[in-house]
């Protein structure tokens, strides 16, 4: 019977020869590719796949990391799609809520296609300064702060978002900052493809009043 082949492969002189084994351990760019962080991503998530912020400047010194802004970076062969600037943004301001405007296009609602990235921020939070982004920030605070609100990620960048329903709702209650049509035809288009239920937006408004919304809700019922 043939022998069977081991994994080390021992020298003349007793010692093992790891060769083999070092050629098959992922170096950190390889590694960074693999792990799935996503285009965009924070110096400490680097501690989730084994690695630490000390390797940072070698990475960016090799062209595979590119930073993009204060404390954001990016792997330089990642492929951008339509949620990058989405992904820097939340990168960028970790506890911020996409909302609004913004949240009726990621949800495919309406016809929106907002020139800045609507985020919401606690209500006693310093304003970010992002300069490379156009944003706009609306306060939330009390229910609002917590109501209807769903984790979604955007190209690997942990996120959150506000749900159809309250995201509607947020059209009608704030509709001096984005214009009265636009949480008209969000509902409309929204409850026309079944995205959302008359009980859902009634909840919505029943927690964050809008007396318009709650208006249009009862006509729908008629």
């Amino acid at each position: 019977m043939a022998p069977i082949e081991t994994q080390n492969v021992y020298m003349s002189s007793g010692e093992i020869d790891t060769s083999r084994q070092n050629r098959e351990r992922p170096t950190s760019p390889d590694r960074l590719r693999l792990a799935e962080l996503g285009a965009v991503f924070r110096p400490r998530q680097l501690e989730t796949i084994g690695m630490t912020r000390d390797q940072l400047p070698a990475l960016l010194r090799s062209g595979v990391v590119e930073r993009i802004g204060r404390g954001a970076y990016r792997l330089a062969a990642a492929e951008p799609t339509e949620n990058y600037s989405l992904a820097m943004a939340c990168a960028r301001v970790p506890q911020g809520i996409i909302c609004m405007s913004t949240a009726l296009r990621v949800h495919g609602i309406g016809t929106q296609a907002p020139s800045a990235i609507w985020m919401a921020i606690p209500h006693k939070a310093r304003t970010p300064k992002v300069p490379e982004l156009r944003l706009r920030f609306v306060r939330f605070s009390g229910p609002a702060a917590t109501y209807g609100i769903v984790k979604i990620s955007f190209e690997g960048v942990p996120a959150r978002i506000t749900n159809p329903a309250r995201t509607i709702a947020d059209c009608f209650r704030l509709a001096r900052l984005v214009g009265p049509e636009v949480g008209l035809e969000a509902l409309r288009d929204a409850v026309r493809r079944r995205v959302v239920s008359i009980t859902e937006l009634a909840r919505a408004e029943a927690i964050l009043p809008s007396r318009q919304l709650r208006a249009q809700l009862e006509l729908l019922a008629l």
